[in-house]
């Protein structure tokens, strides 16, 4: 076969360090906008990016070219240090540490698409901590409650 094509959709979430509300209404905007073009850059397209004040949320199809570890420590890297650029208010912003990633298929897509429009309706409710323990366990993934927050 000459040609490698691949249709890899993730859903990725990470949440700032300690869950602290850095992206208030005047950065979230810009940060979602630049975690999509570092996505670009990567010949990743990002669907959508959202969240709310303490993570964020990406819709990504990831190229054949990266990984997605390496395309995650991208993202929160260069957004790290391109907030941290944003002004004095911003200056000790950091991410957690980890992250979760979860494959979606195509037929999906829009069903997560609406999930990440809707996170501020959604975190009325619910914290961070909560919904992020519920994907772990839609995906089948087990995990040790004293591993997953940092």
């Amino acid at each position: 076969m000459p040609q490698s094509l691949s249709q890899v959709i993730v859903h990725i979430v990470f949440s700032t360090k300690d869950r602290r509300k850095w992206l208030d209404t005047a950065i979230s905007p810009r940060m979602h906008a630049y975690l999509a073009t570092v996505c670009r850059d990567h010949d990743c397209e990002a669907y959508r990016v959202g969240g709310v004040v303490d993570h964020v949320h990406i819709a990504v199809r990831l190229s054949r070219t990266i990984s997605q570890a390496d395309l995650i420590e991208t993202i929160k890297t260069t957004s790290s240090t391109w907030i941290k650029k944003q002004g004095d208010a911003h200056r000790s912003f950091f991410w957690q540490r980890g992250y979760g990633a979860f494959s979606v298929g195509f037929s999906q897509l829009d069903s997560l698409l609406h999930y990440i429009d809707t996170q501020e309706v959604h975190h009325r409710t619910k914290r961070f901590q909560e919904e992020y323990r519920e994907l772990l366990r839609k995906y089948t993934i087990e995990f040790d409650e004293r591993y997953v927050w940092d």
